[in-house]
């Protein structure tokens, strides 16, 4: 990839590695089409940016997840102190056809 946030031409080489790494890690979702979770994503190391510049430009989504607990507690919020702690989603999803 030439720079960060550049686009990936389609049927490139850096298109078809990024979907042959998709499509290894990826499982059937209930949506009819494909979802990875971010761990694996993070596990292939320095082509992670690239990899997600690749979900968002391919219509992939965060999967919806759990609202994260308050700090401090369940009951954080009586105490004055913050709300909730934004979670990283834990898998994307990728429409169907995606990866094909």
């Amino acid at each position: 990839m030439s720079g960060e946030g550049a686009l990936v031409s389609a049927n490139s080489p850096e298109d078809e590695a990024i979907r042959v790494v998709l499509r290894r890690l990826a499982r059937p979702h209930s949506s009819g089409g494909e979802v990875v979770e971010r761990a694996a994503l993070l596990a292939e190391g320095a082509r992670f940016p690239e990899i997600m510049i690749w979900i968002t430009e391919h219509a992939g989504i965060p999967e919806a997840s759990v609202a994260a607990a308050p700090r401090h507690g369940l009951h954080g919020s009586r105490t004055g102190g913050g709300g909730a702690v934004a979670a990283k989603p834990l898998r994307y999803v990728l429409p169907a056809g995606s990866l094909a």
